[in-house]
């Protein structure tokens, strides 16, 4: 089987909303018109996207990468990744790892320091999957929500 990964463009917008359903199933879906006005301000900043990896026809995988200015580190920008999901039939097959090694090197080719991902799962298959694809969980993170 084949995964076609590229960045998410407007017409894929209703599938990439149904695969966020499964992502956080009770969240509020925004409009397609409005996760499309999203996605075209996500494209504005350089080296930033939604990556959608795809079987066929069919969204499997996506997540998404945004490249962060900086000020420090040599003015060298730093790479957040977010949103990190793949359909529950199309897991156990490296899908996810693979669209997270291409976000990882999306930021390198715009010439990040460090990408960072957080999680909320304490889940150990999960985070064992996230350190099978490279990552380390050697750092302490707070959040503030609304």
């Amino acid at each position: 089987m084949s995964l076609h990964i590229r960045l998410a463009k407007p017409t894929d917008i209703e599938a990439l909303l149904a695969l966020y359903k499964k992502l956080n199933p009770g969240d509020e879906l925004l409009s397609v018109a409005d996760a499309v006005e999203q996605l075209e301000h996500l494209a504005k900043f350089t080296g930033s996207g939604v990556l959608v990896g795809i079987v066929g026809d069919e969204i499997v995988t996506s997540c998404t990468l945004i490249v962060i200015p900086n000020l420090t580190r040599g003015g060298r920008p730093y790479g957040l990744i977010e949103n990190v999901v793949t359909h529950s039939a199309w897991r156990r097959r490296g899908f996810g790892k693979r669209i997270l090694r291409r976000a990882v090197e999306t930021a390198w080719e715009s010439d990040c320091y460090k990408v960072m991902l957080m999680t909320g799962s304490k889940t150990p298959a999960t985070l064992a999957f996230y350190e099978a694809a490279g990552f380390s969980q050697n750092k302490t993170g707070f959040q503030v929500r609304r």
